[in-house]
């Protein structure tokens, strides 16, 4: 029976959006390790100082070596895994193990260099060249699939799909005090997740409410760098009717979500995009950027704009403001849409994954 080791370095790092990917499939291989369905043959590889998650009982757990971060990945990792296959699942690797899965979630060093500084960008413009070499490849989307196709000279049918999903927030009670807190409106306010990255369009989203809010309207921005309007060209202070949450709980999270008229999400570049099946999950309908990857997570339940178009987004808030029937007839869509992902079946996906390699 072939070991199976796990790159644990991501459970050193703050939670985001591909740390989340690791952990929800993870833990739903647990899941059919305690019943059963999958051999108790997987190990994670800790850096030192970081634990395995107490739940996680039917993963071994070894913690290697005495330093961190990328020396630990490339120095460390690959003798603590070397009579196994070694499943990394956040976007870097180490390059010698050539029995290896290597999950690279999306191409944007490649497509949108410019948004990463020059050490950054050559560091994994080339440990994601030498993965594709060394290593065996997988994503989060056919999109991604595609582009780290063209980019990286791989065939596409060499690169599985392992989707992101959202029914991880099923479990999590939504935390109502939030709305008081923020003094915003049930159906009121139009909710954005994510950060000032470039890709991520925020500009053209306050530039665009701004253009169509009336007085009772709210934009609520949650995840972004608060602190750094200036920096970011944006001005010294948040336009009027933005409301600015700072860092909250994911049962805050859950009540904006589940309380917001509509997800915001004119991303000009995503991998993936889960903020938009989160919103979907709670019956929010979205307000999309036309671009491939979110029309494959969306399909018809979301209202689409070019997201490079100011007046395209102020015109799809003001319709997901003031028309009822739009709005009724995408949240009567989205429920359905965002069940046709989830971490169970991502899971799956790995396991078919990892027999090829």
């Amino acid at each position: 029976m072939t070991k199976i080791y796990v790159n644990g370095r991501f459970l050193g790092r703050t939670m985001t959006g591909v740390e989340r990917f690791a952990f929800m499939v993870l833990d739903r291989v647990h899941a059919r390790i305690v019943s059963g369905a999958e051999p108790a043959r997987w190990t994670l590889l800790l850096p030192p100082g970081v634990e395995k998650p107490v739940q996680w009982t039917g993963f071994a757990a070894k913690n290697v070596g005495s330093r961190g971060g990328h020396f630990w990945e490339q120095a460390t990792l690959p003798g603590a895994a070397r009579d196994g296959v070694l499943v990394n699942l956040c976007n870097s690797g180490p390059v010698l193990p050539r029995r290896s899965l290597t999950v690279i979630h999306d191409a944007l060093v490649y497509d949108m260099p410019g948004n990463f500084s020059r050490p950054y960008r050559l560091l994994h413009q080339s440990l994601g060249w030498l993965l594709s070499r060394r290593s065996h490849l997988g994503t989060v989307s056919m999109f991604s699939r595609d582009r780290l196709s063209a980019v990286l000279k791989v065939p596409a049918d060499a690169i599985p799909v392992i989707p992101n999903a959202a029914d991880h927030i099923d479990a999590i009670a939504p935390d109502d005090t939030v709305m008081n807190a923020l003094d915003v409106e049930r159906g009121r306010y139009l909710l954005f997740v994510g950060s000032f990255a470039p890709n991520k369009n925020l500009p053209r989203a306050l530039e665009a409410f701004a253009r169509i809010r009336r007085p009772e309207d709210r934009l609520v921005l949650v995840g972004a760098a608060v602190r750094s309007f200036a920096q970011n060209g944006l001005g010294d202070e948040p336009p009027e009717g933005v409301v600015l949450p700072g860092r909250i709980s994911d049962a805050a999270l859950m009540s904006l979500y589940r309380s917001a008229r509509a997800l915001v999400f004119p991303s000009l570049y995503e991998g993936f995009g889960i903020p938009p099946l989160e919103a979907m999950r709670f019956g929010r309908p979205v307000i999309a950027g036309d671009i491939p990857p979110v029309r494959e997570v969306c399909g018809d339940a979301a209202l689409y704009c070019d997201p490079k178009s100011v007046e395209a987004i102020a015109t799809a808030m003001q319709t997901m403001l003031r028309d009822d029937a739009v709005h009724a007839d995408l949240a009567g869509k989205v429920s359905a849409r965002s069940r046709q992902f989830s971490w169970d079946a991502s899971a799956d996906a790995l396991l078919r994954a990892l027999k090829a390699v």
